[in-house]
């Protein structure tokens, strides 16, 4: 039995990280990341990292969200990585002292690429932790440091230089950083922050970052370097109406107490909550825009003269299309035509249904210029139509689908009152 779109919960899609475990690869997801989502409503679709699964993309929609997390450093091709000044000695010393991140995964980042940009160009919610906020600013057009310590720490002129790694306190390393006034990180560790300090202290497991960031996103967070740990785009924010881009560089489903489930701020959770809360919203918006509005409901009594007025309409199709004589009795026209004489207004829908039936024969040149106009309607719509944006696109079918169920309405009101 086919499911109902709008029993289905919404589907994050999240990109495993591959890892060696007995001879053998294997793929994996945070399980932080799992419970967050699955808690706040929404159901994780795990895509593998396996060769080829980015030219299978397609077969993951229905798409109302994706989440992009851990992985190996982003391939330095992708963006203008020969700006770094890095020496050769230099660039084998970060693969020594990272092994485990600087292998790089081009098939991961192809997905994950071709994901981010998913969302950007349909305005589906993405949310990016660590390695994923970096894919979401490469997708804009941003850069990367290749490595934080070489590249920003070493030429700090004024500030404080930061450890954003630490491989001896892995989990319990934490390092400041400046929340941005009136964002969305604001919104959600005020209670924590001292009004004149601005600063939480969050974990930090990288050792790359955000070098120049794309010109479509705001920070939200800055480490005391400068470095930005936390970014989103505000024109595409806003939870409720199922808007959502982000970046944090830090993980807040890991900033827990030693030992404990509990966080270290009440806001940690807060990134998970507002993205399921925009991709529930973006669920909603898309299925009111595929659906079709249901039909229309009528009581026995309007069953029966519904019926013989469809009986009229066939009467007088196969006059038309067949050549058949005039009834002897009239009367089975007669409904037909008085239904037609008092509803002159038709949707186009309506039209092409009663053309199919002959009943429009009854006043073919008035009904031939009604098409001739609606034909150059639709000419000048779909003009207008390419030249909007898919979200624009997007809004207006939500807009007419609700202007459908209002006609469908008053069209039943109509002929209840019609057939009464």
């Amino acid at each position: 039995m086919a499911s109902d779109l709008s029993t289905i919960l919404p589907r994050v899609l999240i990109v495993s990280r591959r890892s060696v475990r007995k001879n053998k690869f294997v793929d994996f997801v945070g399980e932080y990341h799992l419970d967050l989502i699955v808690n706040y409503g929404a159901v994780p679709v795990i895509v593998p990292r396996v060769a080829g699964v980015h030219t299978l993309l397609d077969s993951f929609e229905p798409i109302h969200g994706v989440l992009l997390c851990e992985g190996e450093d982003i391939d330095p091709s992708l963006y203008d990585a020969e700006l770094s000044g890095l020496s050769a000695e230099e660039l084998e010393e970060i693969r020594r002292s990272h092994v485990s991140d600087t292998a790089i995964d081009r098939e991961k980042d192809t997905i994950e690429l071709r994901l981010a940009k998913l969302c950007l160009e349909r305005n589906i919610p993405y949310l990016g932790i660590c390695r994923g906020s970096q894919v979401l600013n490469v997708a804009c057009g941003g850069t990367l440091y290749q490595d934080v310590e070489k590249e920003l720490s070493k030429n700090l002129q004024g500030g404080e230089r930061v450890v954003h790694l630490d491989y001896d306190n892995y989990d319990g390393h934490r390092h400041k950083v400046k929340v941005v006034e009136n964002s969305p990180l604001h919104d959600w560790f005020r209670d924590s922050l001292e009004e004149e300090k601005m600063e939480i202290w969050v974990n930090s497991y990288h050792h790359q970052g955000v070098k120049r960031l794309a010109q479509r996103f705001v920070p939200m967070a800055l480490a005391p370097d400068g470095l930005v740990e936390g970014f989103y785009d505000p024109d595409a924010y806003n939870p409720q109406e199922g808007k959502f881009i982000m970046g944090l560089q830090f993980h807040p489903e890991r900033m827990r107490r030693p030992g404990l489930e509990e966080f270290d701020y009440p806001g940690c959770p807060s990134a998970y909550q507002e993205f399921a809360r925009a991709v529930i919203a973006y669920q909603k918006k898309l299925n009111s825009s595929t659906s079709m509005p249901k039909g229309l409901k009528l009581n026995q009594e309007m069953e029966k003269k519904r019926s013989i007025i469809v009986r009229s309409f066939s009467i007088a199709k196969e006059m038309y299309t067949a050549g058949r004589e005039m009834p002897q009795d009239k009367c089975d026209l007669e409904a037909g035509a008085e239904f037609l004489q008092s509803n002159m207004a038709l949707s186009t829908q309506q039209e092409k249904r009663l053309k199919q039936m002959g009943a429009t024969v009854r006043n073919a040149h008035a009904y031939l210029e009604r098409m001739k106009l609606n034909e150059e309607r639709e000419k000048l719509a779909r003009n207008v139509m390419g030249k909007m944006s898919i979200e624009h696109l997007s809004d207006l079918m939500s807009f007419y689908h609700m202007m459908g169920t209002i006609c469908s309405e008053v069209l039943e009101k109509k002929v209840h009152c019609l057939l009464n």
